[in-house]
């Protein structure tokens, strides 16, 4: 007696599916592996980590089933994720953060997480004239500038320059762009001599942001967070990108307390 097969779906897990509210086309679209990669890395850069229950795991899934199923292509991206990108914010309220994802331009997900017990300093909240990021990531090239730069690097200086910029998007020409090409190549490349350095990458850090902030604890947990993830040790390293960043948020901290 055979076995009766299992059906396949007859249709793909929609937008609409999984987020009530996303209207128009982008409702109507299958969720492609692309746009759950996209916000998957936007998570990372904004948040430290992929949050569990939020958008990019959700796309992830339904991703998976529409590959899985033969609806859309391991490469398939949907064309409004493909030109308005995706994007993370984060609103301060008292006693939490607001955090808004979206996709295309709609939203997609909005949760909040409680904010950090200890009031705000003046720096964090603008006064005074502290460190920036850009010049923590010079400092860097000071310190370790003969370092090669790995992927736990090219990871840091991304999270960097999205704390920096605002921009979840890699900037064309930009530092993490430099930086994530350097890490490719340099896993190619046999001799450390012929490597590209740090150094190469992070010498006029504040001239090739498109903007610069100082740097505050909340900078730093989320790039020492994406160095860490990407090291295959699971650390960072002491005087590289996160350590300089941290250094520098806590002459901040101290200058405005």
């Amino acid at each position: 007696m055979s076995q009766q097969q299992p059906t396949r779906p007859q249709e793909p897990v929609k937008y609409r599916d999984i987020f009530s509210a996303v209207e128009g086309e982008l409702a109507e679209k299958p969720v492609a592996p692309r746009d759950a990669a996209m916000m998957q890395k936007a998570e990372n850069a904004m948040l430290g980590k992929i949050q569990k229950g939020a958008a990019a795991s959700a796309m992830q899934s339904a991703a998976n089933k529409n590959v899985r199923n033969g609806f859309v292509g391991v490469d398939d991206v949907t064309n409004e994720a493909d030109d308005l990108g995706v994007s993370i914010t984060e609103t301060d309220t008292p006693g939490k953060k607001i955090i808004k994802e979206e996709v295309g331009g709609q939203v997609v997900g909005q949760y909040s997480q409680p904010a950090p017990l200890a009031p705000p300093s003046a720096y964090e909240q603008g006064a005074g004239r502290g460190i920036t990021i850009g010049e923590a990531l010079e400092a860097t090239a000071l310190t370790v500038g003969k370092k090669p730069v790995e992927w736990s690097d090219a990871a840091a200086i991304q999270a960097a320059e999205v704390r920096a910029t605002g921009s979840i998007n890699i900037i064309p020409g930009g530092i993490a762009a430099a930086a994530q090409s350097a890490a490719t190549l340099n896993a190619r490349t046999a001799r450390d001599e012929d490597k590209t350095k740090l150094a190469d990458i992070l010498a006029d850090a504040t001239t090739k942001l498109a903007s610069d902030k100082q740097a505050t604890r909340r900078d730093a947990e989320g790039i020492s967070a994406a160095e860490m993830r990407n090291d295959p040790m699971l650390t960072t390293h002491p005087a590289g990108v996160s350590a300089s960043v941290a250094a520098a948020a806590r002459l901040n901290q101290n200058n405005t307390s």
